[in-house]
């Protein structure tokens, strides 16, 4: 079985003074190159344990008002009503993660989300996990990056029906 494969220029190449030279501007998560390969599949294999994380290690016990979410949203005054938002939030993340045109929106939209649990496990809770949202935005931060391109997408969709 053979595949015919076409490279995918990126952004850079399209503007002003890009050159042709070995510095053409293509994406390699989005390259035809076996390297572009690989890159895509980590880069989806990435997405797909995140979105498993957030919808189940994450969203769920605050969906189902898991009791150690339940005291955990108690003590920051936040109550149930806080812990089933966060929880809807991080799940609609999770499943935005795997749809290709809201994929980078999905991933700059959890990394706000990070930055507030960070900032929430300073305060509230002492510094105890407050690495963990900082570890997060790592990979969401690649994924915004890599999937970027789905942006114009999206706006032209947003645009045709406004």
């Amino acid at each position: 079985m053979s595949e015919t494969t076409v490279p995918v220029p990126s952004v850079a190449s399209a503007l002003p003074g890009s050159g042709n030279g070995s510095g053409s501007g293509t994406v390699v998560a989005e390259s035809a190159t076996p390297r572009g390969r690989r890159a895509r599949i980590a880069l989806r294999g990435l997405q797909v344990v995140l979105a498993l994380f957030y919808a189940i290690a994450s969203a769920l016990p605050k969906l189902i008002a898991h009791p150690s979410a339940a005291d955990a949203f108690d003590e920051m005054g936040w109550g149930s009503a806080g812990m089933y938002t966060i929880g809807a939030l991080e799940l609609a993340g999770a499943i935005a993660l795997l749809v290709p045109v809201l994929q980078s929106v999905a991933a700059v939209a959890l990394s706000a989300l990070m930055v507030g649990a960070f900032v929430v496990q300073l305060t509230v809770f002492h510094g105890e996990n407050a690495a963990t949202p900082l570890i997060l935005i790592v990979p969401l931060a690649l994924i915004a990056w890599a999937r970027r391109g789905h942006n114009e997408e999206l706006l032209r969709l947003v645009r045709r029906r406004a």
